[in-house]
Parts: structure tokens; C-alpha cells; sequence
């Protein structure tokens, strides 16, 4: 009872018991005197000393620090010394200890760690356990080394051994908590490989971990002592977690043979930790009774980790099953019901729940083939892992509107700003971005913003319909999931093509909600337009603006600057001028009438770019998003996209995370730099965006800059890429001084195709998601088929069949039924 105390207790930890304390964890960093503090006090203790940061260090040290909640329920502090403030002796001056973490124990060290091998939460856990607990987890290669162990445990422990595909990964984590926490019970012994793997008779190019118990100590619950050579093994069959694992253990501790006097129908369904396992019952009467005892423990030895076994002893009244039956059985999804049978041999019961067992794992081999199958099975399979393993979690509904072909243009009508999201079902994309859209939703719960959906699965007349039918639509049909559209009563629908996260479409939605533009009257308006944002519950929000100056409202440039702002709508504030008001702003700012003041929100002061009037909105939006656009942008995940689409090729700086203010200094010496790259190159500089990252902000650039290179360079390092005529990469010498002049030579070296490329970029493709069915059209055309193909009697008969259509409805046959007169459908 104690020990099921201990680990249910470190298994509610894993899962989010603690959920608190995860989320305020932070690495400690450790002084001298507390770190000779700690280490006399003989506390055991992993620590990282840290002597200068590259990208390597920086996402271990991220890693490290997640750590530190895990170990801390096994006695481990974590935690970092920087000898750059702090001087432990032997750690922070010897070069040896730069790529290397240490785990003390009993006051002294006790082992190091490379980097390589502790590149994560799961290697460092697995791996710092694995140093524990390296007397208690042994090791065996051959059947011979796993048959000593057997002889030696024999009488006196069980074994629990397991196989990992490699160590540091989480099947390894699993193995090392499971045996801290159950190491004095059982012997726990670790592979990764060998021999002993055929006597356990798997496949060692298999890619499956597993686990099995070999019942070495004698069991109360057997009748007959144990006399075979070897230990007697039960695998575990389902996959290897920390939870799985502890589950099976409990199992295995289960009785043998448990004797029962009622009925099967009477008879309680298994408690905790065995309610996911099948029950047997096998049936005995008073002359038969050691026999029927004697037969059941076999079963139940060949049914170990399968089924629990039964006995019911028939000679009690309370058991009602007819003597026909010799077997029963209730499965733990159906814990109610027991199905009886009659069988000649054991066989056919152990045939009954292995054949059952291997159709579950056809079933799950099934359906993870038919997953990379779809079009999307390789380009979202991290996404599609996120849907599935949250499928449980229902989401609240009841802040957003499901619209329907009836309801669509009422709701339209009703609302200033209607927010529709176009979903389907069965797309991975689609569902995850339907819980930030909900997320959205409840934070407008309070606005004249209308949340709403549409499920294109079952509404495809309304995703699918062109603006000319019946159904007068204001927008194209969606072709692309998820589709966000702004609807707006009379007006053409507007596109959301930002990030699907939950703030962008926030922010979007919220740059939306006033006209576009704004008609201002007075300077008042004008200010308040320009510096505040409270009105427009934009906090924490820095829009652009762009300002219109006209002599009068009828104006031609009017209508066009009133194009461009629709454009830009969304993304940017606009507003419009007229009259003696844009006379007095056309003055101060000496520009003259029409014109176009562009307030971009990078830039501190109330100077705004000065632009005319373009003749077309193409042209006025291309001046405005070039005025908009910052001389030298820092690149985040979420604005990538948009500077991708300029087309330019990219000038991109990567600078590291600083650790100090002298590092703050050098990355902002390194950005000023690149800013006189821009100033000193002028005109040739137009064809590139400089650009830069800073990994401290944006982690994801070390992947990009490992995939740019194939490897990650020294920082600060700066690269040409995403060039308009080819896919190469330049990198600029890590060695040289990055400054301005040097910087353009290099540039032009590449030019005149006298500089190599570092790498290419990859040819990677990102098609939809999910291609659209109209699946009503489809059905329209098959009934139309049938109907033209039918005798009156085969009509009688369907009126009274119901017809299950699902496994006919394929693409194909629309395509050849196109020549037919379909039906039209009102709803589905």
C-alpha cells in the first residue's frame, strides 16, 4: 500500500498535479558559498558551470531548467554557477568543464555529463537517475548474463526489464522513475540491444520499446511451487510510460486466481488500478474442485497481463448461469455486460483475447497508416499529435454562434461585425486553431463583435457556393482551412491572413473594428486618433496610422486613398482629412495638398514619412507599406511571413541571448552596424531586406540557422538567403569584424559570383491542408444516377431500406456524373 502511495503520488506530479509550481520554476543560480554550502551538506546536486554562452549552451540551459521540478521529487537540486560572476575552483577555470554538467553526491562528484548526452528534460532525468540508481538497474547483453540474474533473484525478487531503443529518450525516463520509485521491491534491469533479445523474442530493428516481467519470486497465489528453468515472462502490451508501467506493475501484483460464489452478472466489475482489464470466469463444481483450481491457474498463467481470472464455484444457489455455458467473460468498456460461452479448451479462451488483442492493434496500425496517408500527414503531424491527444478535452462552444446556410445571412444582418471561422472537422489545422479562435471569442464576449462558425463538412452549399447563386454570398468559395472572413452587412467579405494564433487575430480583429477610413472633423479627433488607443481596447497594442490629407471630399484621390485603407484594414489605422483642417496639417508638416502622412509604429517620434497621392490604390499601397516598413526589423515568428512575401532576399544577422549589460551593448553595437550597412549602401541595398534575430526572443532561429548552415555557427553570424534567382545560402566569414564596408564587399563578391555558397535551401512544398468536397453535390449527383437507373420495384424496396451511402461518396464518381441534372439541397 505504501509503495502504491509513492508512486501514484510521483505520477500525479508527471501528469500536472503540480501544475503551480511547474509554471514558477526558475533556474537557480547558485553562488560559491551556496554551492559549497549545498555540497557539504551532502544534498544531491546537478550543476551546470557555466562559462560562456553559445546556442548549444542556451538550449541546454533552457532544458535544465524544466528539469528542475522533475528532479526535485527525487531529492536533486539543479542548478547553475556563472564563473563569469562566481569562481569555483577546478569547475570554472579548467577548459573541460565548458561542454560538461555534474552531479554531486555524498559531497563530492560523483559523475559528468556531456552536453550531447543530456540535450533535454528526458535525457537529463533518464540520464541523472540512471547515475542514481546505477548499482540498483543492472545491465545484461547475452541470455546467459539474464539467466544468472534469474538464478541469483530466484525466491526472492521479480525482475522488470526493460527494453529502450536508446538511453535519454522518454521510454528511458519512464524505465528510471518507475525504478526509483520500485527498487527495492523488484530488479529492475535495463537493454538497449543484444542477444538477450531473441530469447525475448523481438526483433532488434524493431522500433517498439517494451516491457516484461519475469515472476522469479515464489507467489502466495500459486497452488503448485514454481518449477520451470526459467523465470516465467509476461509482457506488457501497451506502449512504455511512466503511467502504463506503473499500471502493469499493479497488475502483476493482482491474485492469481480469485474464487467468487455469486454469479458473473453479480460479480464487480475490477476497481482501480485494474478497471481497463477483461475478466475471465471459469466455472467449478464440489467433485471437480482441485482439478477446476488446478486448470484455472494455468489459464491464468497464460492469461497474465491479458485478463484477470475468475473462479466461480457453481455450488452456491446465487449462481444462476446455465450449466451450458463454461465460460464467461466482461470486457472493461462494457463493465456491465458478461457474455457467456461454451468452449472445449483452453485454447480458444487464450485464442478469444489474443485474437481481440491483435485486431486492436490492426485497428491502431490502420489508422496510423491511413494518418500518413493524408496530404497532410507529414507537413502537420505535431499539430495533428496535438488534436489528438487533446480529443478528450471538449471545447466550451457557448461564446461563439454556429451559423448555417438558414442562418447565415440573418446573422450577418444583424450584427456591424460578424467574425466567421471556416472549419472542418476532420482537418488537424482547423481544430487546433479552433480553441485560440474560442479563446478570442470569450474575450469579445462583452463587444458587438458576432464569434461564429461554419462546419464546411456538413454546410458545403454555404462554403461552396459562388457569390451569383441562390445564396447571394458575399465572398469567393473557401478553398483553404482554416478560412477566417470579417462580415460586414452590404459590405464584400475581408480575409484574416495572419498568424493562427489567438493574439494576432485579436489584434486583427480589434485594428478592424473602426472605419477605414475614419472621417476626422477636428484637431482634437486628429490627436486623439493618433495617441490614444484606449477607445479602441487596443492595450498593449502599437498600431500603424496613416493619415489622408484632402481639399474636399470629392477629391479623385478620395476614393482611392479609400481603397487602399480597406486594403489595409485590419493591420493599420486610417484616417481621412479635409477642408481647412488638412490645409492646417498639409502647413505644419509642409507638404502640399493631396497628400499622405504615414505614422509607423516602430518609430518613436511624431515625424511621419510624407507621401503623394497615387494615381491607383495598387501604387498608393506599396508607397504606404514601404513607409511602413522598418529601415532595419527585427524578425519574429509571427511577422516572417510578411516580409517573405516582399520577395527580397534577406540580409539576416543572428545574434545570441546577452547574459549581461556588456552583451546587451555588443548586440546593440552589432544592430547599429547593420544599420550602416543600410545607410552606406543606399540604392544597392534596395534589392535586400536587412533583417535580424535575436535567438534570446525567438529560440526558433537556432533551428533556422542550423538548417540555413547544417550546422550551428559561432555568433554573432550573418547570411544572405532567400534570394529572388536561386535557392543559395551565403555565409559571411565568421573570422572577419562585421562592419559596414566590409559587409557591402562581401555582398558584392556575391554578386559577381566569385563568393560560394554555404548551403541551399530545401524544396520543401506547403500545399492545402485539406482539399474541398462539396459532398452534397456529390450526393445530389449520385441520387440523380439511381433515380434515372431504378425499376418501380427497386424504388419500393429502398423506400422501405435505409441506404447507407458513405463508403460511395468519392470524388471520382461526381466527376463522371457530372453530365447529370442535380437536385438542389436547402440544408443537409
Amino acid at each position: 500500500m505504501m509503495w502504491m502511495c509513492i508512486a501514484v503520488f510521483l505520477l500525479w506530479v508527471r501528469t500536472g498535479g503540480c501544475t503551480e509550481k511547474a509554471n514558477t520554476s526558475d533556474l537557480i543560480e547558485y553562488t560559491a558559498a551556496d554551492f559549497y554550502e549545498k555540497l557539504h551538506s551532502g544534498k544531491m546536486m546537478f550543476i551546470y558551470f557555466e562559462h560562456q554562452v553559445s546556442p548549444t549552451v542556451s538550449l541546454f540551459l533552457l532544458e535544465l531548467e524544466k528539469s528542475a521540478d522533475a528532479l526535485q521529487d527525487y531529492g536533486v537540486l539543479v542548478g547553475k554557477v556563472n564563473c563569469n560572476k562566481e569562481l569555483v575552483h577546478t569547475y570554472c577555470t579548467e577548459e573541460r568543464m565548458l561542454h560538461t554538467a555534474f552531479l554531486f553526491r555524498s559531497g563530492k562528484e560523483f559523475l559528468g555529463f556531456d552536453l550531447d548526452t543530456v540535450f533535454d528534460v528526458n535525457s537529463i532525468v533518464s540520464e541523472v537517475l540512471f547515475a542514481i540508481l546505477r548499482e540498483e538497474v543492472k545491465y545484461v547483453h547475452t541470455d546467459a548474463d539474464l539467466m544468472a540474474m534469474e538464478k541469483t533473484a530466484r525466491g526472492k525478487k521479480d525482475i522488470v526489464l526493460g527494453y529502450v531503443r536508446s538511453l535519454g529518450t522518454q521510454e528511458h525516463r519512464s524505465m528510471m522513475e518507475t525504478a526509483y520509485v520500485y527498487g527495492s521491491k523488484y530488479q529492475f534491469i535495463l537493454i538497449t540491444g543484444g542477444p538477450v533479445l531473441k530469447h525475448l523474442g523481438v526483433n532488434e530493428l524493431s522500433h517498439s520499446s517494451g516491457v516484461w516481467f519475469l515472476h522469479c519470486r515464489v507467489h502466495s497465489g500459486l497452488v503448485t511451487p514454481m518449477t520451470f528453468e526459467r523465470c516465467p515472462l509476461t509482457r506488457m502490451r501497451k506502449p512504455l510510460s511512466t503511467l502504463s508501467l506503473h499500471s502493469f506493475l499493479q497488475l502483476m501484483e493482482a491474485p492469481l486466481v480469485s474464487e467468487v460464489y455469486d454469479d458473473p452478472s453479480s460479480v464487480q466489475a475490477p476497481q482501480f488500478p485494474f478497471q481497463q482489464t477483461p475478466q475471465v470466469f471459469l466455472f467449478s463444481r464440489p467433485p471437480t474442485e482441485h482439478l477446476d483450481l488446478d486448470t484455472a491457474t494455468a489459464l491464468a498463467w497464460r492469461l497474465r497481463g491479458l485478463a484477470l481470472l475468475v473462479l466461480v464455484h457453481r455450488q452456491n444457489p446465487a449462481v444462476k448461469t446455465p450449466d451450458e455455458y463454461n465460460v464467461a467473460y466482461r470486457l472493461p468498456e462494457k463493465s456491465s455486460e458478461v457474455k457467456y460461452l461454451t468452449l472445449h479448451n483452453l485454447d480458444e479462451v487464450l485464442e478469444l483475447f489474443i485474437n481481440q488483442e491483435k485486431e486492436v492493434e490492426d485497428e491502431e496500425e490502420d489508422e496510423d497508416e491511413g494518418v500518413e496517408d493524408l496530404p497532410f500527414g507529414t507537413l502537420d503531424d505535431e499539430i495533428a499529435s496535438s488534436v489528438y491527444e487533446n480529443r478528450g478535452n471538449l471545447l466550451d462552444m457557448d461564446s461563439i454562434t454556429h451559423l448555417t446556410s438558414d442562418s447565415f445571412h440573418a446573422a450577418v444582418a444583424e450584427s456591424s461585425l460578424t467574425v466567421a471561422l471556416f472549419y472542418l472537422k476532420w482537418d488537424a489545422v482547423s481544430m487546433a486553431f479552433l480553441s485560440s479562435f474560442i479563446e478570442v471569442a470569450e474575450r469579445l464576449a462583452d463587444s458587438e463583435v458576432q464569434m461564429s462558425t461554419v462546419d464546411c463538412g456538413e454546410w458545403t452549399d454555404l462554403c461552396a457556393a459562388q457569390p451569383s447563386s441562390s445564396l447571394q454570398i458575399p465572398f469567393q468559395p473557401i478553398t483553404a482551412f482554416p478560412s477566417v472572413l470579417l462580415l460586414r452587412p452590404q459590405e464584400s467579405a475581408q480575409h484574416y491572413r495572419g498568424m493562427l494564433g489567438t493574439e494576432a487575430l485579436h489584434r486583427f480583429i480589434m485594428l478592424s473594428r473602426p472605419a477605414s477610413p475614419v472621417l476626422l472633423s477636428t484637431q482634437e479627433e486628429v490627436m486623439s486618433y493618433l495617441q490614444e488607443v484606449s477607445h479602441l481596447e487596443l492595450a498593449g497594442y502599437r498600431p500603424a496610422r496613416v493619415l489622408g490629407l484632402f481639399k474636399t471630399q470629392t477629391h479623385a484621390g478620395v476614393r482611392v486613398f479609400t481603397e487602399t485603407a480597406k486594403s489595409l484594414r485590419g493591420e493599420v489605422l486610417t484616417g481621412l482629412l479635409t477642408d481647412g483642417l488638412a490645409e492646417k496639417w498639409a502647413a505644419e508638416h509642409i507638404v502640399d495638398l493631396p497628400a499622405v502622412l504615414v505614422f509607423p509604429s516602430w518609430r518613436t517620434h511624431t515625424r511621419p514619412s510624407k507621401l503623394p497621392v497615387s494615381t491607383s490604390a495598387e501604387d498608393m499601397l506599396s508607397h504606404i507599406n514601404t513607409a511602413l516598413l522598418h529601415p532595419l526589423p527585427e524578425l519574429t515568428v509571427d511577422n516572417l511571413p510578411s516580409f517573405l512575401s516582399l520577395g527580397k532576399a534577406l540580409l539576416l544577422l543572428f545574434v545570441g541571448k546577452e547574459e549581461d549589460e556588456i552583451g546587451r551593448r555588443q548586440n546593440q553595437a552589432l544592430v547599429e552596424e547593420m544599420r550602416g550597412v543600410v545607410e552606406l549602401g543606399e540604392g544597392t541595398m534596395e534589392r535586400y531586406l536587412a533583417c535580424w534575430i535575436h535567438l534570446g526572443r525567438t529560440p526558433a532561429g537556432m533551428s533556422v540557422l542550423g538548417s540555413y548552415l547544417g550546422s550551428m555557427p559561432p555568433l554573432p553570424a550573418l547570411v544572405l538567403t532567400h534570394l529572388p534567382s536561386g535557392g543559395e545560402i551565403y555565409q559571411y566569414p565568421p573570422n572577419s569584424p562585421l562592419v559596414a564596408p566590409s559587409v557591402l564587399q562581401w555582398l558584392q563578391r556575391i554578386e559577381d559570383g566569385t563568393e560560394s555558397p554555404a548551403g541551399m535551401l530545401g524544396e520543401d512544398s506547403w500545399p492545402p491542408a485539406v482539399d474541398f468536397y462539396d459532398f452534397l453535390k456529390v450526393m445530389d449527383m449520385q441520387e440523380s444516377d439511381a433515380s434515372l437507373e431504378q425499376t418501380p420495384q427497386e424504388e419500393e424496396e429502398l423506400d422501405e431500406e435505409e441506404v447507407n451511402a458513405k463508403e460511395d461518396v468519392v470524388v471520382e464518381e461526381a466527376t463522371d456524373s457530372s453530365s447529370s441534372s442535380p437536385n438542389t439541397h436547402s440544408e443537409l
